[in-house]
Protein backbone atom coordinates (compact mmCIF):
# COMPACT_ATOMS: atom_id res chain seq x y z
CA UNK A 1 0.00 0.00 0.00
CA UNK A 2 2.93 2.29 0.77
CA UNK A 3 4.16 1.69 -2.72
CA UNK A 4 1.70 3.78 -4.89
CA UNK A 5 2.30 6.82 -2.60
CA UNK A 6 5.91 6.36 -2.83
CA UNK A 7 5.84 6.81 -6.97
CA UNK A 8 3.11 9.63 -6.36
CA UNK A 9 5.39 11.81 -3.89
CA UNK A 10 8.47 10.97 -6.57
CA UNK A 11 7.18 11.70 -9.53
CA UNK A 12 4.83 14.65 -9.30
CA UNK A 13 7.60 17.00 -7.58
CA UNK A 14 9.65 15.93 -10.51
CA UNK A 15 7.47 17.41 -13.27
CA UNK A 16 7.75 20.25 -12.36
CA UNK A 17 11.80 20.67 -12.38
CA UNK A 18 12.25 19.25 -15.16
CA UNK A 19 9.50 21.81 -16.92
CA UNK A 20 10.27 25.06 -15.32
CA UNK A 21 13.99 25.35 -16.43
CA UNK A 22 13.04 24.79 -20.13
CA UNK A 23 10.37 27.59 -19.70
CA UNK A 24 12.31 29.53 -18.20
CA UNK A 25 15.55 29.13 -20.69
CA UNK A 26 12.84 29.80 -24.02
CA UNK A 27 11.88 32.91 -22.66
CA UNK A 28 15.21 33.95 -21.98
CA UNK A 29 16.55 33.30 -25.17
CA UNK A 30 13.43 34.62 -26.60
CA UNK A 31 13.87 38.10 -24.57
CA UNK A 32 18.05 38.04 -25.37
CA UNK A 33 16.98 37.46 -28.92
CA UNK A 34 14.95 41.14 -28.99
CA UNK A 35 17.17 42.30 -27.24
CA UNK A 36 19.74 41.71 -29.75
CA UNK A 37 17.65 42.29 -32.62
CA UNK A 38 17.02 45.70 -31.39
CA UNK A 39 20.60 46.58 -30.34
CA UNK A 40 21.70 49.02 -32.76
CA UNK A 41 25.00 47.26 -32.73
CA UNK A 42 24.40 44.09 -33.12
CA UNK A 43 22.89 43.97 -37.34
CA UNK A 44 20.81 41.24 -38.21
CA UNK A 45 21.47 39.33 -41.38
CA UNK A 46 18.07 40.91 -43.58
CA UNK A 47 19.60 44.69 -42.23
CA UNK A 48 22.78 43.62 -43.80
CA UNK A 49 21.41 42.07 -47.31
CA UNK A 50 19.76 45.41 -47.46
CA UNK A 51 22.37 47.23 -46.74
CA UNK A 52 24.45 45.31 -48.95
CA UNK A 53 22.03 45.92 -51.78
CA UNK A 54 21.81 49.44 -54.02
CA UNK A 55 19.45 52.29 -52.73
CA UNK A 56 17.93 52.43 -55.97
CA UNK A 57 17.97 56.53 -56.45
CA UNK A 58 19.99 56.35 -59.19
CA UNK A 59 17.89 54.05 -61.14
CA UNK A 60 14.23 55.70 -59.70
CA UNK A 61 15.94 59.48 -60.53
CA UNK A 62 16.79 58.10 -63.93
CA UNK A 63 13.87 56.56 -64.94
CA UNK A 64 11.69 59.83 -63.60
CA UNK A 65 14.12 62.02 -66.22
CA UNK A 66 13.11 59.42 -69.19
CA UNK A 67 10.11 60.02 -68.72
CA UNK A 68 10.15 63.91 -68.25
CA UNK A 69 12.11 64.01 -70.99
CA UNK A 70 8.96 61.99 -73.35
CA UNK A 71 6.64 64.04 -71.59
CA UNK A 72 8.17 67.53 -73.01
CA UNK A 73 8.95 65.83 -75.64
CA UNK A 74 5.58 66.45 -76.94
CA UNK A 75 5.36 70.31 -76.69
CA UNK A 76 8.47 70.17 -78.12
CA UNK A 77 7.59 67.89 -81.34
CA UNK A 78 4.07 70.80 -81.91
CA UNK A 79 6.06 73.60 -81.13
CA UNK A 80 8.74 72.39 -84.12
CA UNK A 81 6.01 71.53 -86.42
CA UNK A 82 4.32 75.16 -86.37
CA UNK A 83 7.46 76.95 -86.55
CA UNK A 84 8.16 74.87 -90.02
CA UNK A 85 4.79 75.78 -91.17
CA UNK A 86 5.52 79.29 -90.11
CA UNK A 87 9.17 79.63 -91.86
CA UNK A 88 8.17 78.21 -94.97
CA UNK A 89 4.89 79.92 -95.29
CA UNK A 90 6.17 83.47 -94.65
CA UNK A 91 6.67 84.24 -98.40
CA UNK A 92 2.58 83.67 -98.82
CA UNK A 93 1.97 85.54 -95.88
CA UNK A 94 3.62 88.72 -96.76
CA UNK A 95 2.71 88.64 -100.53
CA UNK A 96 -1.18 88.37 -99.45
CA UNK A 97 -1.95 89.06 -95.64
CA UNK A 98 -5.29 87.97 -94.53
CA UNK A 99 -6.71 88.45 -97.93
CA UNK A 100 -5.59 85.27 -98.63
CA UNK A 101 -8.22 83.60 -96.97
CA UNK A 102 -10.53 85.91 -98.18
CA UNK A 103 -10.20 85.63 -101.90
CA UNK A 104 -11.50 82.96 -104.26
CA UNK A 105 -8.68 83.05 -107.06
CA UNK A 106 -6.34 80.32 -107.42
CA UNK A 107 -4.25 80.74 -109.91
CA UNK A 108 -0.88 79.16 -109.93
CA UNK A 109 -0.15 80.61 -113.27
CA UNK A 110 0.03 84.19 -112.37
CA UNK A 111 0.50 83.58 -109.12
CA UNK A 112 -2.80 84.75 -107.39
CA UNK A 113 -3.78 82.65 -104.66
CA UNK A 114 -6.98 82.66 -102.28
CA UNK A 115 -8.06 79.86 -99.80
CA UNK A 116 -11.52 80.71 -99.62
CA UNK A 117 -12.77 77.95 -101.95
CA UNK A 118 -11.03 75.26 -99.63
CA UNK A 119 -12.16 76.89 -96.93
CA UNK A 120 -15.96 76.43 -97.88
CA UNK A 121 -15.28 73.11 -99.11
CA UNK A 122 -14.38 71.81 -95.86
CA UNK A 123 -16.68 73.98 -93.72
CA UNK A 124 -19.85 72.09 -95.91
CA UNK A 125 -18.38 68.89 -96.15
CA UNK A 126 -18.01 68.51 -92.89
CA UNK A 127 -21.05 70.11 -91.50
CA UNK A 128 -23.18 67.86 -93.97
CA UNK A 129 -21.02 65.05 -92.41
CA UNK A 130 -21.63 65.46 -88.64
CA UNK A 131 -25.41 66.07 -89.74
CA UNK A 132 -25.13 62.39 -90.97
CA UNK A 133 -23.39 61.11 -88.76
CA UNK A 134 -24.70 62.42 -85.19
CA UNK A 135 -28.14 60.63 -84.94
CA UNK A 136 -26.75 57.12 -86.28
CA UNK A 137 -24.05 57.24 -83.95
CA UNK A 138 -26.48 58.37 -80.90
CA UNK A 139 -28.95 55.91 -82.06
CA UNK A 140 -26.67 52.87 -82.33
CA UNK A 141 -24.82 54.29 -78.75
CA UNK A 142 -28.06 54.22 -76.96
CA UNK A 143 -29.50 50.69 -78.25
CA UNK A 144 -26.07 49.33 -77.46
CA UNK A 145 -25.77 50.92 -73.64
CA UNK A 146 -29.29 50.00 -72.78
CA UNK A 147 -31.39 47.95 -75.06
CA UNK A 148 -29.01 45.68 -77.07
CA UNK A 149 -29.00 41.98 -75.87
CA UNK A 150 -26.23 40.91 -74.33
CA UNK A 151 -25.12 38.33 -77.21
CA UNK A 152 -25.10 40.97 -79.39
CA UNK A 153 -23.31 43.73 -78.12
CA UNK A 154 -19.62 42.59 -78.39
CA UNK A 155 -20.25 41.65 -81.91
CA UNK A 156 -22.24 45.27 -82.96
CA UNK A 157 -19.07 47.10 -80.94
CA UNK A 158 -16.34 45.40 -82.39
CA UNK A 159 -17.84 45.92 -85.67
CA UNK A 160 -18.41 49.63 -84.65
CA UNK A 161 -14.85 50.51 -83.63
CA UNK A 162 -13.57 48.16 -86.90
CA UNK A 163 -15.15 51.32 -89.32
CA UNK A 164 -12.12 53.42 -87.06
CA UNK A 165 -9.51 51.26 -88.32
CA UNK A 166 -9.93 51.00 -92.22
CA UNK A 167 -7.56 53.12 -93.47
CA UNK A 168 -8.78 55.97 -95.14
CA UNK A 169 -7.42 55.09 -98.92
CA UNK A 170 -9.52 52.23 -98.43
CA UNK A 171 -12.77 54.17 -97.64
CA UNK A 172 -11.58 56.26 -101.16
CA UNK A 173 -11.61 53.02 -103.18
CA UNK A 174 -14.94 52.18 -102.11
CA UNK A 175 -16.32 55.52 -102.38
CA UNK A 176 -14.97 55.42 -105.98
CA UNK A 177 -16.05 52.23 -107.07
CA UNK A 178 -19.38 51.73 -104.72
CA UNK A 179 -20.43 55.07 -103.63
CA UNK A 180 -20.47 57.06 -106.44
CA UNK A 181 -22.23 54.80 -109.21
CA UNK A 182 -25.16 54.66 -106.05
CA UNK A 183 -25.39 58.17 -105.73
CA UNK A 184 -25.10 58.92 -109.31
CA UNK A 185 -27.58 56.99 -110.56
CA UNK A 186 -29.68 56.47 -107.65
CA UNK A 187 -30.04 58.58 -104.93
CA UNK A 188 -28.91 61.82 -107.12
CA UNK A 189 -32.20 61.52 -109.12
CA UNK A 190 -34.52 60.68 -106.13
CA UNK A 191 -32.92 63.96 -104.19
CA UNK A 192 -33.04 65.91 -107.57
CA UNK A 193 -36.91 65.31 -107.47
CA UNK A 194 -37.66 65.76 -103.99
CA UNK A 195 -35.21 68.65 -103.18
CA UNK A 196 -34.34 70.06 -106.20
CA UNK A 197 -36.22 73.31 -105.06
CA UNK A 198 -33.40 74.46 -102.59
CA UNK A 199 -31.23 74.38 -105.43
CA UNK A 200 -28.79 72.01 -103.44
CA UNK A 201 -29.46 69.26 -105.42
CA UNK A 202 -29.34 69.88 -109.12
CA UNK A 203 -28.05 68.20 -112.57
CA UNK A 204 -25.30 67.60 -113.35
CA UNK A 205 -24.21 64.86 -111.20
CA UNK A 206 -21.36 62.73 -112.06
CA UNK A 207 -21.64 60.61 -108.63
CA UNK A 208 -18.12 63.02 -107.72
CA UNK A 209 -18.28 66.03 -105.52
CA UNK A 210 -20.01 68.11 -102.16
CA UNK A 211 -22.06 65.57 -101.29
CA UNK A 212 -20.03 62.22 -101.78
CA UNK A 213 -17.49 63.33 -99.49
CA UNK A 214 -19.68 64.21 -97.18
CA UNK A 215 -21.41 60.65 -96.84
CA UNK A 216 -17.92 59.48 -96.92
CA UNK A 217 -16.88 61.67 -94.06
CA UNK A 218 -19.97 60.35 -92.14
CA UNK A 219 -19.03 56.96 -92.94
CA UNK A 220 -15.38 57.79 -91.33
CA UNK A 221 -16.41 59.95 -88.43
CA UNK A 222 -19.57 57.86 -86.96
CA UNK A 223 -17.30 55.02 -84.78
CA UNK A 224 -15.73 57.92 -83.12
CA UNK A 225 -18.65 60.17 -82.20
CA UNK A 226 -20.54 56.32 -80.94
CA UNK A 227 -17.89 55.07 -79.09
CA UNK A 228 -17.06 58.13 -76.90
CA UNK A 229 -21.06 59.11 -76.62
CA UNK A 230 -20.87 55.58 -75.17
CA UNK A 231 -18.41 56.28 -72.62
CA UNK A 232 -20.09 59.44 -71.51
CA UNK A 233 -23.30 57.99 -71.31
CA UNK A 234 -22.34 54.98 -69.16
CA UNK A 235 -20.31 57.89 -67.00
CA UNK A 236 -23.78 58.94 -65.69
CA UNK A 237 -24.39 57.44 -62.37
CA UNK A 238 -26.96 54.57 -62.41
CA UNK A 239 -29.01 55.99 -59.33
CA UNK A 240 -30.18 59.06 -61.87
CA UNK A 241 -31.30 56.61 -64.42
CA UNK A 242 -33.52 54.69 -61.01
CA UNK A 243 -34.47 57.49 -59.58
CA UNK A 244 -35.62 58.79 -63.19
CA UNK A 245 -37.65 55.10 -63.23
CA UNK A 246 -38.82 55.24 -59.76
CA UNK A 247 -41.08 58.15 -60.60
CA UNK A 248 -43.33 56.42 -63.67
CA UNK A 249 -40.66 57.42 -66.42
CA UNK A 250 -40.65 55.03 -69.39
CA UNK A 251 -37.17 53.90 -70.65
CA UNK A 252 -37.18 56.71 -73.19
CA UNK A 253 -38.08 59.64 -70.85
CA UNK A 254 -35.54 58.09 -68.42
CA UNK A 255 -33.00 58.16 -71.41
CA UNK A 256 -34.10 61.66 -72.43
CA UNK A 257 -34.20 62.99 -69.14
CA UNK A 258 -31.63 60.60 -66.65
CA UNK A 259 -29.01 60.36 -69.50
CA UNK A 260 -28.61 62.25 -72.58
CA UNK A 261 -29.22 65.85 -70.24
CA UNK A 262 -26.37 64.89 -67.95
CA UNK A 263 -24.15 63.44 -70.55
CA UNK A 264 -25.14 66.57 -73.22
CA UNK A 265 -21.71 68.26 -72.73
CA UNK A 266 -19.86 65.25 -73.19
CA UNK A 267 -22.06 64.61 -76.70
CA UNK A 268 -21.43 67.64 -77.87
CA UNK A 269 -17.39 67.07 -77.47
CA UNK A 270 -17.54 63.78 -79.00
CA UNK A 271 -19.13 65.57 -82.02
CA UNK A 272 -16.79 68.35 -82.04
CA UNK A 273 -13.74 65.30 -81.42
CA UNK A 274 -15.66 64.04 -85.04
CA UNK A 275 -15.77 67.52 -86.62
CA UNK A 276 -12.15 67.61 -86.23
CA UNK A 277 -11.36 64.30 -87.86
CA UNK A 278 -13.70 65.55 -90.90
CA UNK A 279 -11.56 68.54 -91.29
CA UNK A 280 -8.32 66.81 -91.36
CA UNK A 281 -9.36 64.18 -94.26
CA UNK A 282 -7.52 63.78 -96.60
CA UNK A 283 -7.16 60.82 -99.02
CA UNK A 284 -10.63 59.99 -99.21
CA UNK A 285 -12.08 63.05 -99.33
CA UNK A 286 -9.58 64.12 -102.73
CA UNK A 287 -10.31 60.41 -104.03
CA UNK A 288 -14.40 61.68 -104.63
CA UNK A 289 -14.83 65.20 -104.10
CA UNK A 290 -13.70 66.17 -107.57
CA UNK A 291 -11.18 68.48 -106.91
CA UNK A 292 -12.21 72.07 -108.33
CA UNK A 293 -11.75 75.53 -106.90
CA UNK A 294 -15.07 76.99 -106.82
CA UNK A 295 -18.00 78.09 -104.42
CA UNK A 296 -21.37 76.83 -105.70
CA UNK A 297 -24.74 76.41 -104.03
CA UNK A 298 -25.40 72.67 -105.66
CA UNK A 299 -23.55 69.82 -103.52
CA UNK A 300 -23.34 67.70 -106.60
CA UNK A 301 -20.85 70.08 -108.03
CA UNK A 302 -17.08 69.02 -107.58
CA UNK A 303 -15.21 71.08 -104.99
CA UNK A 304 -12.01 71.52 -102.96
CA UNK A 305 -10.97 71.10 -99.05
CA UNK A 306 -8.12 72.50 -97.34
CA UNK A 307 -6.47 68.89 -96.60
CA UNK A 308 -7.59 67.89 -100.97
CA UNK A 309 -5.92 70.49 -102.40
CA UNK A 310 -2.52 70.16 -100.32
CA UNK A 311 -2.50 66.13 -101.00
CA UNK A 312 -3.43 66.96 -104.49
CA UNK A 313 -1.03 69.85 -106.31
CA UNK A 314 1.88 69.77 -103.27
CA UNK A 315 4.22 67.57 -106.24
CA UNK A 316 2.53 70.03 -108.45
CA UNK A 317 4.15 73.41 -106.98
CA UNK A 318 7.02 74.35 -109.17
CA UNK A 319 7.14 78.66 -108.20
CA UNK A 320 8.32 79.31 -104.54
CA UNK A 321 5.03 81.74 -103.67
CA UNK A 322 2.91 78.44 -104.80
CA UNK A 323 4.53 75.98 -102.46
CA UNK A 324 3.93 78.45 -100.05
CA UNK A 325 0.62 79.41 -100.77
CA UNK A 326 -0.17 75.55 -99.85
CA UNK A 327 2.43 75.11 -96.65
CA UNK A 328 -0.22 78.30 -95.40
CA UNK A 329 -3.14 76.08 -95.92
CA UNK A 330 -1.47 73.49 -93.36
CA UNK A 331 -0.94 76.05 -91.19
CA UNK A 332 -3.76 77.45 -91.14
CA UNK A 333 -5.62 73.74 -90.94
CA UNK A 334 -3.37 72.75 -88.42
CA UNK A 335 -4.08 75.76 -85.81
CA UNK A 336 -7.75 74.58 -86.75
CA UNK A 337 -7.38 71.24 -85.88
CA UNK A 338 -5.85 71.85 -82.42
CA UNK A 339 -8.25 74.61 -81.27
CA UNK A 340 -11.22 72.08 -82.62
CA UNK A 341 -9.64 69.10 -80.81
CA UNK A 342 -8.70 71.09 -77.85
CA UNK A 343 -12.38 72.09 -77.14
CA UNK A 344 -13.76 68.64 -77.59
CA UNK A 345 -11.23 66.85 -75.20
CA UNK A 346 -12.69 69.64 -72.58
CA UNK A 347 -16.32 69.03 -72.91
CA UNK A 348 -15.82 65.36 -72.82
CA UNK A 349 -13.38 65.89 -69.50
CA UNK A 350 -15.99 68.17 -67.80
CA UNK A 351 -18.49 65.05 -68.55
CA UNK A 352 -16.26 61.86 -67.36
CA UNK A 353 -14.02 64.03 -64.34
CA UNK A 354 -15.61 61.78 -61.65
CA UNK A 355 -15.56 58.96 -63.60
CA UNK A 356 -11.90 58.24 -64.42
CA UNK A 357 -11.98 55.36 -65.77
CA UNK A 358 -14.80 55.58 -68.00
CA UNK A 359 -13.50 57.71 -71.01
CA UNK A 360 -10.06 59.32 -71.88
Amino acid sequence: MNKPETISQSTAPDEPKLQLPTIKTMAAQAEGGLQGAAAPSVPSVIRNFLQAKSSGRMADGAFATVMVVCGLSIFAIVLLIVFVLVSNSRLSIHAFGWKFFATQTWDPVSGDFGALPFIYGTVVSSLLAVLMAVPLALAVSIFLLDICPKFLRGPISFLTELLAAIPSVVYGLWGVFVLVPIIRDQVGPLLEKYLGWTGLFVEPNFGVGMFTASVILAIMIFPVISSISRDVMRAVPVNQREAVLALGATRWEMLRIGVLRNARMGIVGSVILGLGRALGETIAVTMVIGNHPGIVKNLFAPGYTLASVIANEFTEATGDLYLSALIEIGLALFLVTIVVNAIARLLVWAVVRGNPGSAH
